[in-house]
């Protein structure tokens, strides 16, 4: 079988784009906003906070987190999420590196 187009790429280039797919919805970054706001878990509420129906927002928050930038936890019949602290530490490190890594021309290129 050949090689998928992901084994040209490095581990932190693939992890980054991964990341940053996660996070290329306006929907997803008001949920990754209402949820660093609240700082804590939150179950019903995310819905309530934006203006798309409960099956989208539920679209949204499994994407997320299976990026890994939010977690869940099951109580009762509803799941809690949160920020995934570890991921969040992650992709900060990620994008840092990214962005440290340009040094501007003392001249225009273009």
């Amino acid at each position: 079988m050949g090689a998928t187009k992901t084994d040209h790429f490095t581990e932190r280039q693939n992890q980054l784009a991964t990341l940053a797919k996660a996070i290329a919805h306006p929907a997803r970054i008001a949920i990754l906003d209402y949820l660093i706001k609240v700082d804590s878990c939150i179950c019903g509420d995310i819905v309530n906070e934006l203006p798309l129906a409960q099956p989208t927002v539920s679209q949204h928050l499994k994407e997320l987190k299976n990026a890994g930038l939010i977690k869940g936890d099951i109580e009762g019949n509803a799941i809690c999420y949160c920020i995934d602290e570890n991921t969040w530490k992650q992709f900060q490190d990620i994008l840092n590196t990214f962005f440290n890594g340009y040094t501007p021309k003392t001249e225009s290129c273009c």
